[in-house]
């Protein structure tokens, strides 16, 4: 996991810890005063959420233990594409440069340009250079894509 990974996952932590499970606490402490819990769709709803909100909490807890947090900048690397690179890349059959930052997999976003490191283009391209060209296979399509510039930001 990149640093910024971890940051935004212990900033999610924070808010469910200290925002979100006590505002679910008190919704089903107001969905009992309603009366009959068997029939209660609030106070239903209200442990649904407590439920995920809980299930959440874990998970993060377990992500964040479990990490191993990669500063790219320390990484002692020249030149080649490694977790948590950023690279450009060329598609030969729609001539579109595209930048990619290699993330794990809770950081992956493509609309802002964050592919997991599992990926398919990620892992065709990881061990690479500047130059080189790689032929990896997407849905039915054979695209060739070259590594235009490596950045370790």
């Amino acid at each position: 996991m990149t640093i910024n990974g971890s940051d935004l996952l212990r900033e999610e932590l924070k808010t469910l810890k200290s925002k979100d499970r006590p505002e679910i606490i008190q919704a089903i402490a107001t969905a009992r005063g309603f009366g009959d819990l068997k029939e209660n769709a609030e106070y239903h709803a209200a442990k649904e959420k407590q439920s995920f909100i809980e299930g959440r909490i874990k998970d993060i807890e377990s992500k964040l233990s479990n990490a191993e947090i990669i500063d790219i900048t320390e990484v002692n690397v020249s030149n080649k594409v490694v977790f948590g690179s950023t690279v450009t890349i060329l598609n030969f059959e729609n001539e579109k440069q595209v930048k990619y930052k290699l993330v794990g997999e809770d950081e992956s976003d493509i609309d802002k340009g964050l592919i997991s490191y599992k990926a398919p283009v990620s892992r065709a391209i990881i061990g690479k250079s500047i130059d080189d060209i790689v032929e990896i296979v997407i849905g039915d399509e054979n695209q060739t894509l070259q590594i235009l510039d490596i950045e370790y930001i």
